[in-house]
């Protein structure tokens, strides 16, 4: 009878710590998938089941039959081999499950010989753990690819400026031809402004990714604005023998926004329509709309094709079009406008065909009101 009574005791305390065990196996936020020797599961959580995008039980399955497992050149592997070879605790950040839709996710895998059951004597298997770590990727490939960029960018600018002060320094010493002197110079010169729109770009692409940005919303006084921007620019567009247009809808006369960002949105597209047109003008237009004021800055440049207009705001995109290459650029510009844009709640319409020029559209709304 005390046998009888040892044994129940026994068995209610396994019952209840297998509940306990299965309770916190089940509040982790990661995936854990538990399989014996012959790699069937026989423990999974509620994080595996959204990892594997799976609503039904794993119980009993085979470990191949609901992980589809890649390497990083997105070769399969064989998710059990990988497992039975496993003699020691090893984790991977490299492995890529893909679904049957054709999507992928980047995961991280963990994978530990255990016990199965209490004690020494237990059954022996494995347990997984899985994370998904796609959005830890993306940062990192968005990292490596920011040094590379970056780090090209900067060496450009830095050579052909130093080569020409180089350049100065040998003719001053040597011929004295103070046309070529200050003709290497002018070059210098510009290669450093360039480094100067760089850091300004990086400076304030920092801010606006770690949420540094602040908006001061204050009354803009749209007559003036336009005012400075055509003193501003005319003067630019002269020297590429342009014409700068502004036109202004009489009934807009404040706009309740950040006048910082809002000038430094105008400025970035003006000041691309002016890179980019050859011959013509650049317009910069003003109309009402409801709750806000429409800018359109229309010119008569190259224009865009249409698989660019889908990356033109994109981090570091250049168009390949050799024109676009024969002029200075981070590719950073628009992305930062797009930022700001966003930090006013502003909406940016692209229309562009090749050759025939490029009108972009943004409205900003009144804020605070």
């Amino acid at each position: 009878m005390v046998k009888l009574l040892g044994k129940r005791d026994s068995e209610r305390q396994a019952k209840i710590d297998h509940e306990r065990l299965t309770s916190l196996v089940n509040s982790m936020a990661d995936g854990v998938l538990a399989v014996d020797q012959e790699m069937h599961i026989v423990l999974s959580n509620g994080a595996a089941l959204n990892i594997l995008d799976v609503n039904n039980s794993l119980r009993g399955k085979r470990l191949k039959d609901v992980i589809n497992l890649q390497d990083k050149n997105k070769q399969p592997v064989d998710i059990e081999e990988l497992v039975a070879k496993t003699s020691t605790p090893t984790s991977r950040r490299d492995y890529i499950i893909r679904y049957e839709d054709g999507s992928v996710m980047n995961v991280y895998l963990s994978i530990a010989p255990v016990h199965l059951g209490y004690g020494k004597h237990g059954q022996q298997g494995f347990v997984l753990l899985m994370r998904d770590i796609t959005h830890e990727k993306s940062l990192e490939e968005e990292r490596d690819e920011f040094i590379s960029v970056v780090s090209h960018e900067l060496r450009t600018p830095i050579a052909i400026a130093e080569g020409n002060i180089s350049n100065a320094q040998f003719m001053t010493n040597k011929t004295g031809d103070i046309k070529l002197v200050k003709e290497a110079l002018k070059q210098a010169h510009d290669q450093i402004l360039f480094l100067a729109d760089l850091i300004n770009d990086l400076s304030t692409l920092s801010r606006a990714e770690r949420g540094k940005l602040n908006v001061d919303v204050e009354k803009i006084d749209i007559p003036a604005l336009m005012k400075d921007l055509s003193a501003n620019y005319t003067p630019q567009a002269k020297d590429k023998h342009l014409e700068f247009i502004t036109k202004i809808d009489p009934k807009v006369k404040q706009l309740q926004s950040s006048k910082l960002y809002v000038r430094e949105i105008l400025q970035n597209f003006i000041t691309n329509a002016l890179k980019y047109t050859e011959r013509g003008s650049v317009t910069l237009e003003v109309t009402a709309a409801e709750k806000g004021v429409n800018f359109i800055v229309k010119d008569t440049g190259i224009g865009i094709n249409k698989p660019d207009q889908e990356k033109i705001f994109d981090k570091f995109f250049r168009s390949e079009d050799y024109r676009t290459r024969k002029t200075n650029g981070t590719g950073l510009g628009l992305y930062v406008t797009l930022k700001l844009a966003r930090l006013i709640h502003a909406d940016i319409d692209v229309q562009s065909e090749l050759n025939k020029g490029s009108t972009f559209t943004i409205f900003i709304p009144h804020l605070g009101e």
